[in-house]
């Protein structure tokens, strides 16, 4: 199938990579150029503008950074819905708002498109490996005529209903990793104050009830000191920003979510916003 993917960054390279390793035509457009120089040497085929890089492609993948970002692609003079052939499946893989996705993708059905709102979830890791939790949105002849391309980039591949699905089950992920996080950085600060051997305590309670993936990934960053971005903190900021809103909205008190969020934007005031979300062992440690 030929793919138009646009952004390139943490995530998206290397699902555009497996979308390559599996016989796919790509090509790419990116705001900073240099991103997509790795792609392009691999067969990709580079554009210095989404009309072009749209026309003729069966399927549009899009993973950017904001909603304004996701608004200006879809929606703008030139973008997506002003560019792709009709009957395209138009799958955006950013975490957005779920209200502006469902405005797009009501727009770009009326269009003759077929919209899939499909964020996801496992970190740089999970994107190289192939191995990313997908969370989809949108009619189930659309997602059943997507998934060979989900498969390779993912694992766990759910329609989880309508236009705005996706999104709302990936705010809901984000809230639990809030927490997680939190927890295992605050166990690994009462491991330091403790005196402990902090990768043997790892170990132990990684086993047991207290394990989860962001013990057996975040926590080993924390402990090694190793900040690079996975998921960068100012990301995560916008997912906890949409996530704080959209439970607004439905009379929500989410105080684990709030508290976490109030870290993290402490953090991107320090001027950390580009580091990793395992950063956060930072601010236990002030």
């Amino acid at each position: 199938m030929t793919i138009a993917f646009i952004g390139i960054g943490v995530m998206g390279i290397s699902m555009a990579r497996n979308l390559m390793k599996n016989g796919h035509t790509l090509r790419v457009y990116t705001r900073t150029a240099s991103k997509a120089v790795p792609l392009v040497a691999e067969g990709a085929q580079q554009f210095d503008n989404i009309a072009d890089c749209v026309k003729g492609a069966q399927a549009v993948i899009t993973i950017v950074g904001y909603p304004k970002d996701v608004e200006q692609v879809y929606l703008h003079e030139g973008g997506i819905l002003d560019s792709a052939e009709e009957g395209a499946l138009l799958i955006d893989m950013t975490t957005t708002s779920p209200a502006l996705w469902q405005r797009i993708a009501k727009e770009a059905r009326a269009e003759g498109f077929r919209p899939l709102d499909a964020p996801v979830s496992g970190g740089d890791n999970g994107a190289k490996a192939g191995t990313l939790a997908i969370m989809v949105g949108g009619e189930q002849a659309d997602f059943e005529a997507a998934k060979p391309l989900f498969e390779c980039m993912g694992k766990t591949i759910i329609l989880e209903g309508a236009d705005g699905a996706g999104q709302h089950t990936k705010m809901a992920n984000q809230i639990a990793i809030a927490g997680a996080v939190a927890g295992v950085a605050e166990a690994i600060r009462y491991g330091e104050a403790a005196g402990l051997d902090l990768t043997t305590m790892l170990d132990t309670i990684s086993s047991g009830a207290a394990g989860s993936w962001q013990m057996d990934n975040n926590g080993r960053k924390m402990v090694s000191g190793d900040m690079d971005p996975g998921f960068f903190i100012k990301h995560f900021i916008k997912d906890l920003a949409i996530s704080k809103d959209e439970g607004k909205q439905r009379g929500l008190k989410l105080p684990v979510l709030n508290k976490t969020l109030k870290m993290y934007q402490k953090m991107e005031e320090q001027g950390k916003g580009d580091l990793g979300t395992q950063a956060l062992i930072d601010l236990y440690r002030e």
